[in-house]
């Protein structure tokens, strides 16, 4: 099976852009949503993942507008991510998909299984769900990224990777180089600081403060489907504490923490993520 980036890389023309996407295996449909952060996209999440999870099912690594490879939009970026979802979805005639979701991945995908049950099979979030209990908001990672999206250097840049994982020796020269080079990309630099930049940030904060509408979290008993929240203990970006409402709230969740991971679960504890993954997947 071929796995590679050129082997899998596709593309759908939609009435909003170009969604741009990997597909690989044979199945019932797996859609893998990545996260946010400094010069990320699906494949970087996920590249480690594909060719286990493609054994098992037709996986589809979704390119998320404004991150620099697919087609971007206007709106804010979680928003965007998951009206790119349902039209992803339409656009190929698939009618529900199990979902794994990276930190944002995940909110989008706990936001459609709420609003759209009937399109979300199983859930699988990494991180990211939820509200911060005991944990400081924002976390250290979210500050180091707010600090880089005020004012981007390579240093930065660095300070934030090294906060992403329990194992520094993770973050290799060469992911450090790819990441870099990715956020010199105009779409990319457009919605880090739609997302976290320090006047973005309080805005979005005064915003929720004066708000009718109820934050997403508060809505997570509506998710009917099973599903599997997955954390790494040394997370200091989304603090394992923050799974403590969705673990309770969510009616048919249980909670599988990893040691020695921080927030890229799928690739520090990889083997393990995939086993509990698949299992739960194939009940």
């Amino acid at each position: 099976m071929d796995v590679t980036y050129e082997g899998t890389k596709r593309e759908l023309t939609t009435d909003q852009g170009v969604l741009r996407y990997h597909e690989a295996g044979d199945g019932p449909p797996l859609l893998l949503l990545h996260g946010s952060g400094i010069g990320v996209n699906g494949w970087r999440n996920y590249r480690g993942n594909l060719a286990v999870f493609a054994e098992h099912f037709h996986c589809y690594i979704l390119e998320f507008p404004g991150f620099g490879v697919s087609d971007p939009v206007d709106g804010h970026p979680v928003l965007t991510a998951g009206a790119a979802v349902l039209r992803f979805m339409d656009g190929l005639g698939i009618e529900s998909a199990a979902m794994v979701g990276n930190s944002m991945g995940g909110v989008v995908a706990a936001n459609l299984a709420i609003q759209h049950p009937q399109r979300v099979r199983k859930l699988i979030t990494i991180g990211g769900i939820g509200p911060n209990i005991f944990s400081s908001s924002p976390s250290e990672g979210i500050r180091l990224l707010q600090e880089f999206a005020d004012k981007p250097d390579r240093d930065k840049l660095l300070r934030w990777l090294r906060a992403m994982v329990y194992d520094p020796a993770v973050i290799t020269d060469e992911i450090i180089e790819e990441r870099w080079a990715a956020a010199q990309h105009p779409d990319t630099q457009k919605t880090a600081a739609m997302m976290y930049g320090s006047a973005a940030w309080d805005m979005q904060q005064k915003f929720l403060a004066n708000s009718k509408t109820p934050p997403y979290w508060s809505m997570l008993h509506k998710i009917s489907c099973p599903t599997l929240l997955t954390w790494g203990l040394d997370d200091r970006v989304s603090p394992p504490d923050m799974a403590l409402i969705p673990m309770r709230q969510i009616p048919h969740a249980e909670l599988h923490v990893f040691p020695n991971s921080g927030h890229w679960v799928m690739i520090e504890a990889k083997v393990a993520f995939e086993r509990a993954t698949l299992e739960f997947l194939h009940r």
